[in-house]
């Protein structure tokens, strides 16, 4: 049975990329009948960051990507925190020094910055030296069992062959070869009793009978380390996929410095779950050259790690403004309307009616790319306009409009509540535009400049109803033009 798992660092609030990696673990597990594991990774506390695990949960909970088994799990299937999985570790750490594939080391840092200067100096590559350090085959056993008896803080390094090489084959990348003596003694066990990553990501990943591992192009560096690190113990060895880098608009690897990159900002920018998962899972893979919008059950239909690209994947914003919008105008308005009140809330729009909502979504969702976009676009249809496109009136206010305004106003305020149709509407503008003849553009601009203040928005006679016969009246009244 596959069995995948995504094992984050809370060393910071969810990477876009990560949730890339998380999302491709769960598309694959799915489309075989697999678990698909979350595993929180934080054996380093020196970068653990507080709220960055709970981030995790909430982020993966919004985009609605569920793990079957993991910390937020409980029961059976929990805690996978590596912090709590310390003893285990250590364990497994003896059973490689039993196996004379792992030894003891005692070098300081002083002692290691001077060996990294001697390779510097010699043009070497920087390289645990394992012949000329403090450590277990250069002091003996007598002297290392007296050094840690002493109380000598000690590392646990693995034992890499200075001969031959490590062959690695990965299902996006094929095969490879690294010769060993390229390879670091690579620290397994640190000073403090913690594991590195390497230890406890191959003991967990064998422990928890994981079948593939789906990362990062990043950690293709550490790919021949874990080969061998799993013939150090014995171990039937997982099949590795690593996945593409993501990549800013100039093509390197995607930073702050091209945007958003953390999930979270996402949402708070108003974007739809649906749509940065859509987004997500095609920064990579292409299921099919015909369509873009997928739902999640035809995503999960399609996966197949073939289909990965080795090429890094560009970040394109306006693609995913793009698709966003696309998926703004399917939803359900009653769902976008709950999304966006407390959008309003913070905007300061407050105690707005969840059907008033639903209209004004209705309205404008064909004019906006994300949610956040409704009370800055449409801010005249929850409170008084805050803003006049002034070079708009000056085109469309003249000697007369004011006027035009006012009688328009007055036709408006005889109509019956019930006529406070579209249609009535716009036979009032037109009817009124045939009388002065002029074309109904020539009283729909100011009519459109007195009620909203913009030049773009919605259909006129469809804001207006959605505003209300008595808001709309009002404004008509009050509205003041620029002098003519």
């Amino acid at each position: 049975m596959v069995r995948v798992r995504f094992a984050p660092s809370p060393t910071g609030m969810l990477h876009v990329g990560s949730l890339r990696s998380g999302l491709y673990n769960y598309l694959f597990a799915r489309h075989l009948g697999g678990t698909c594991i979350l595993r929180i990774e934080d054996t380093d506390q020196t970068r653990y960051v507080e709220g960055a695990e709970q981030n995790i949960f909430e982020m993966f909970r919004w985009t609605g990507i569920e793990f079957d088994e993991g910390p937020h799990v409980g029961g059976p299937h929990g805690p996978y925190r590596q912090s709590e999985r310390t003893d285990i570790y250590r364990v497994h750490a003896q059973m490689l020094l039993d196996r004379g594939t792992a030894y003891y080391a005692f070098d300081t840092a002083e002692e290691l910055d001077r060996m990294r200067e001697r390779q510097k100096a010699a043009g070497v590559a920087p390289k645990y030296d394992r012949t000329s350090m403090r450590n277990q085959f250069t002091l003996g056993e007598e002297e290392t069992r007296r050094l840690i008896d002493s109380g000598t803080p000690w590392t646990i390094r693995l034992f890499v062959p200075l001969t031959g090489e490590t062959r690695t084959s990965d299902l996006v990348r094929g095969e490879s070869v690294f010769p060993n003596k390229t390879i670091d003694d690579q620290i397994l066990l640190k000073s403090d009793g913690y594991p590195t990553y390497h230890l406890a990501n191959i003991v967990d990943d064998h422990l928890m009978e994981i079948t593939h591992v789906i990362r990062g192009e990043e950690w293709l560096p550490s790919l021949p380390k874990h080969v061998i690190l799993y013939d150090a113990f014995g171990w039937e060895k997982p099949q590795f996929a690593h996945l593409p880098l993501l990549l800013g608009p100039t093509r390197k690897k995607l930073s702050k410095r091209d945007g958003d990159v953390s999930v979270a900002e996402y949402l708070q920018k108003g974007y739809l779950p649906e749509a940065l998962v859509n987004f997500v899972a095609l920064l990579g893979w292409n299921p099919t050259a015909d369509r873009e919008i997928f739902t999640v059950e035809e995503m999960i239909a399609m996966f197949e790690l073939e289909k990965v690209n080795k090429a890094g994947a560009i970040f394109d914003l306006e693609k995913l403004n793009w698709m966003n919008g696309m998926y703004l105008r399917q939803m359900p308005i009653e769902r976008l309307a709950g999304d966006v009140l407390p959008i309003l809330a913070r905007a300061g729009f407050g105690n707005v009616e969840m059907i008033y909502a639903e209209a004004v979504v209705d309205l404008i969702k064909e004019r906006i790319t994300t949610l956040n976009d409704i009370p800055t676009f449409a801010d005249y249809m929850f409170g008084p306009i805050r803003c006049i496109d002034f070079a708009y009136a000056q085109k469309h206010w003249k000697a007369g409009t004011q006027e035009q305004v006012a009688e328009m106003a007055g036709r408006f305020a005889r109509l019956n509540p019930a006529e406070w149709t579209v249609s009535m509407i716009e036979g009032v503008v037109r009817g009124y535009a045939e009388e002065l003849g002029l074309s109904a553009g020539k009283l729909i601009h100011p009519l459109r400049l007195a009620i909203t203040g913009r030049q773009v928005g919605a259909g006129m006679f469809e804001t207006m109803v959605v505003l209300g016969q008595g808001t709309s009246i009002t404004r008509l009244r009050e509205f003041t033009g620029p002098a003519v």
